[in-house]
This record gives C-alpha cells, structure tokens and sequence, in this order.
C-alpha cells in the first residue's frame, strides 16, 4: 500500500509502541475526540460489533472476538466502528503495529459494498530500532473520496491526525483513575447522548439562570445518560422490567430529576434553595426546597438510588444513607467540593493530588459503609469527573447490626477528628424502618449527624464583587505598578512589563489584605482575573495585558473587535494609569478613554443575587 505522509516521534520516546495502541483506541472507540465527522449508527450492524474477516465472507461474531491466523502467525482484531450510514471495518495487526480502515456503504437497496478508493492504513514503524515513526499508507490516493463528515480529506489525516495520534501515543500514561466509561457499554451511551442532547438542546435558549446553559445542560444530559443506561443494564442483568427510584440530594437547578423523570424513572430532587428554572420544568418533575440534614428523619426506605451530583456538603454522607435506607438502597455520586463530614475536608497525604485523594476517601466511606464500590471517570467537559457507584454490599441482609456498628463507629471517629461532640449515631437492627441507638433511648426524628452544617438559604457571593470598589482598585494598582517596573526589553514601544506568579504576587501584599482576600472564593487569583482589562492570568503567572494582541485578549475576555459607536460604560484603566498610556486608539478600545469617550448605559442596573432576598 503506497505511503502518503510520515510522521516522526521525539527521540528517547519511552511510551511505543503500548502508546500507538493507546492512541488507536482513543480514535476508535472515542468518536467525541473526531473532528472530521460525527457519529451515528448504520442500519446494517450496531457500533462497536466485532466480526471475522474469512475470504470474502463477512461472519457475525460476539465483542471482542480475536481472529488468529496461523499461516502467518500473527493475530488480528477486527473492531467495526459506525459513521452515519457507512461502515468502516478496523483491523488491528498487533505483530506488524498496524491498523487498517476497510470502509463499507450501504446504497439504498440494502447492497453493501466495499468503498475500495478510501481503503488507507497507520503504521508504526522503528527502522533502525531507536526512532519511532507514523506512517499514513492509502491504497488508491488518486481515487480518494471526500465529503468532510465519514471520510476527510487526506490533507487532513497527513496534517492533523497523525500529530494528534502522536500526541496521545506519547502522552500515554497510567492514570490515577479508571478509564471513561469503563461500567457502561459505550456505544449504547454514545446512541443515548446524542438522542437526548437533540431532545433536550432547547432549554439552552431559554435558561433563565445566571451560570452557562451550554455547560450545565450538557453536562447534565451526559450525567442522565450515564445513569439512564447504567439502569438499564442493571434491569438487564436482574431481569427486572419497572424503572428504578430515584432522589437526587442537593439537586440544585433541577435539570438532571427533570431528564430522568421525563425518560421515566419515578423520582425527586431537594434542595436547601429553590431555583427560577424550577417553575419552567412542570409539574410532573417534583422539587422540594429544604435543608437536608442526616438523621433519621433522612433516609429513603422505598428508594432504588440516591444521588449525589456535585453535592458539596452532602457528600460523604450520601453513602452513609443509602445504607441506612435499606439493604437495597445503591448511591451514585459525583464529587466535586472536598467535605469532609462536619466540615472541609483535610489532606492527609501529599504523595497523591488532592483530588485522587478526596476519591479514595469517599471510597473508604462507601466500602465502610457496606458498599461494594466501583469508580468511573464520566465524559463531561470537566476537571472533576470521578464517579463513584454503590450497587451492591459487601454483607449480608442477616449481619446488617454488625455492618451499621462499623458505619456508627467510622462516622464517630471523623466527628471526633473534626473536634465535634454531637449525639452518638444510631444502629440499624435489620433492614427495615427499626432504629435504635446504643443506649436503647431512641428519640423519634434523633440526628446522627450533629454537628452537619448544612448550606446557608441564602447563596452568599464570595468571588470579590462585594469587596469595596477603592480596595480592589489599590490592589490592581499596586501589582500592576511592580509589573510594570520589571521592564524587559522586547523590542516593544509600549511597556508590558514582567510576570509574576501568583505567590510572588501574594508576598507584594499585607498580611490583612490577603487575609480579606482569603475570605472570596479563589482570593487574590479571582481578583486578579476578575480585573482581566489590566491582568492576564496563564499558567500560574500574572502579566500585564497588551490589547494589541488580539488573539490573547479574545481568548481570555471573548470580546470582539469594537464596532463604531459602541457603548464605552468603562474607564480605560491604561489611559488612566499606564504610563505610556492606552497602546490602541479610543476608537479601537473597548474602553472609554476619558470622561467625554465615557457614556453611561441607560439599562437599569441588574439586581444582585444580596438584592434578591
């Protein structure tokens, strides 16, 4: 097959050729990384299938089948992906560390046929035994087809595949966590994302509250979908045919109760403060607003599953429910915040990150709690995407006394580390509605989770916008004053000044200052990027902003060139301070250069989430 482009890897590359099949992976099995088309199925077979290739025989056989060909003792593994109506046919040659694309259309008659001009391969290669390299092999360039969705174009798979597949070969790793969606069968997941994201899409244009529709509504339509098809293989698996139950604690604006209930799962969502959008989702998704506190009074007996998605506070403690609910009560939980069960949680260890960390601990308290627990990493665009599943326990129904002695006595030692003294827990007996403490003086309604500080109703804003105006404007200045003192020569006639980090930023200021800082989500690090007309934040390092350069300035403040006779409702702190003054003309700055540029906007001022209340 002749070969169209080549690709080499950096030397001394110690990931080869484990990262090649690493990479393929991600290409095949992974279609939300594609940029050149989209995913969808085929009428003919189901993604993901795998067949046997015998002549020119295509045999139906089960995932995973891997096909030996002793003639030339190798193995090949032959995977078949989907892309609209056509099919492409991944064999996988493990001894000559290759990967071939045979792809298949289907006219309108039900024919399917071999699409011969479009047949291409990737090789990895290592000549001389030291370097690596890619090659791209196509069998028939000259009669290549395109249509930019299921088959790119070849300038394409030279210029942008092949780094991208170098990149991920050579950034292969072990991670501290499972693979994404390594519980779920991922192209049932895969069909069900992109059903309900079309289902769904319209309530980004009519979200009426402040945080970005786009993130959180599919962020939740990819959460649903992963619980909605979790379910369904726990139906499958136990032969069950009624949905399951569901509460979803700390539900927040309700979107992710509102899916499940429409796809038909009987549930709930509570939480301590009702949201606008509550009132758009309809009376059949059920939302109460009420401080959840873990008592008695707080368990779910008829409840299939408890959720927990980014539940802050509640977190810890969802295991612990579901446990105390009922011997076939299962949580899923998503954490986010790091709490501990009375408070913040504290690090214990330094040899993991404190994210990895704060996992393993809700993972102790669910395998404490009884838990057989699994953990799975969710495809969100997210930072935080560890899950963790309860579905069955590690004990018997018959030593359920004995299971809720170890939960009372694990609960107790984190209440005492936290420097807390509250009323004992109380111990399940069986796995009915039967509790009773250790004494045998059970209170109806009795909290074992005194000392929980559940969330304030009111959200109080902590990210600087209640600091006082002239604070904010001496920090700004103070900073921007050291930047522009380290003067290095660019070439530039404008001063753009050093970099500092963000410590080094820090150690400029007064140790009442920081400590006000210290109070607002993110402190000294949001203010600074909150004021992002004098600062860019990268990397760890404060700069002063140069507006010329445009692609910086879009990137980090998404503003676009300003039209003629824009409203300028902002000083220009450049005019203002620099001492060079603004590098752009006032009618190419989106700030008012001057009291006469500066026109106050006539809209009545938007109401604080303090003026709500």
């Amino acid at each position: 097959m002749p070969k169209l482009s080549e690709l080499k890897f950096p030397a001394g590359c110690k990931t080869l050729p484990e990262g090649f099949w690493s990479a393929v992976d991600v290409w095949i099995k992974k279609p939300h990384v594609r940029r050149c088309g989209q995913r969808g199925s085929g009428p003919a077979a189901a993604a993901g299938s795998s067949w046997t290739l015998s002549g020119r025989v295509l045999l139906p056989e089960q995932p995973g089948f891997t096909c030996t060909d002793t003639r030339r003792r190798q193995t090949l593994v032959l995977q078949l992906s989907a892309v609209f109506l056509k099919l492409s046919l991944c064999v996988q040659d493990f001894t000559r560390q290759q990967v071939s694309f045979l792809p298949f259309e289907e006219d309108s008659g039900g024919q399917v046929s071999l699409k011969r001009g479009n047949i291409h391969q990737i090789q990895l290669i290592s000549p001389d035994c030291e370097e690596w390299a890619l090659e791209l092999h196509v069998l028939t360039p000259d009669a290549w087809f395109s249509d930019g969705v299921a088959y790119p174009r070849l300038s394409w798979l030279s210029a942008d595949l092949l780094p991208k597949l170098l990149r991920w070969a050579t950034e292969c790793k072990s991670s501290e966590f499972r693979s994404t969606l390594s519980l779920l069968p991922v192209e049932k997941y895969s069909v069900m994302y992109q059903q309900l994201k079309e289902k769904y899409k319209a309530l980004v244009k009519v979200w009426p509250e402040v945080t970005d529709p786009e993130k959180f509504v599919y962020e939740d339509v990819a959460i649903a979908t992963y619980l909605l098809v979790l379910w369904a293989e726990e139906r499958e698996e136990n032969g069950l045919t009624d949905r399951q139950s569901f509460v979803d604690l700390g539900c927040g604006n309700g979107l992710l109760v509102h899916i499940l209930t429409n796809e038909g799962h009987p549930g709930k969502g509570i939480d301590v403060r009702k949201r606008k959008i509550w009132d758009m989702y309809g009376p059949r998704t059920l939302l109460e607003e009420k401080a959840i506190t873990p008592g008695e009074s707080c368990l779910f007996p008829g409840t299939d599953w408890l959720i927990g998605n980014h539940s802050d506070e509640l977190t810890p403690w969802i295991p612990v429910i579901a446990a105390r609910s009922s011997h076939c009560c299962r949580y899923f939980v998503l954490p986010c915040c790091f709490f501990d069960f009375y408070g913040k949680y504290q690090r214990r260890q330094c040899k993991k990150s404190q994210y990895k960390e704060y996992i393993d601990f809700i993972s102790e308290v669910s395998q404490v709690s009884g838990f057989n627990t699994e953990e799975d990493c969710l495809r969100i665009p997210s930072t935080k995407r560890v899950c963790l599943v309860g579905k069955s326990r590690n004990y018997q129904l018959p030593d359920e006394a004995e299971a809720e002695q170890r939960r009372a006595h694990y609960v107790e030692s984190r209440q005492t580390a936290s420097g807390i003294t509250g009323q004992r827990s109380d111990i399940r007996r069986d796995g009915e509605s039967c509790h009773e403490n250790r004494d045998n003086d059970r209170t109806p309604g009795s909290s074992w989770g005194a000392g929980f500080q559940p969330r304030d109703r009111v959200e109080t804003v902590r990210n600087c916008a209640s600091l006082p105006r002239d604070f904010v404007d001496g920090v700004v200045l103070r900073v921007a004053n050291v930047l522009l003192g380290m003067t290095e020569d660019d070439g530039s006639d404008w001063n753009r000044g050093g970099s500092l980090s963000v410590s080094e930023v820090a150690g400029l200021l007064e140790q009442e200052t920081l400590r006000r800082l210290k109070k607002e989500c993110g402190g000294l690090q949001t203010l600074l990027k909150n004021n992002h007309q004098v600062f860019r934040v990268e990397g760890g390092r404060v700069y002063v902003r140069d507006w010329r350069d445009r692609k910086a300035s879009r990137a980090s403040t998404k503003r676009t060139p300003v039209a003629p006779g824009a409203l300028k409702t902002r000083p220009c702190w450049f005019h203002d301070h620099h001492p060079q003054r603004c590098p752009l003309q006032a009618e190419h700055c989106a700030f008012a250069h001057g009291p006469e540029d500066l026109r106050p906007s006539t809209r009545p001022l938007k109401k604080t989430k303090r003026d709500a209340f």
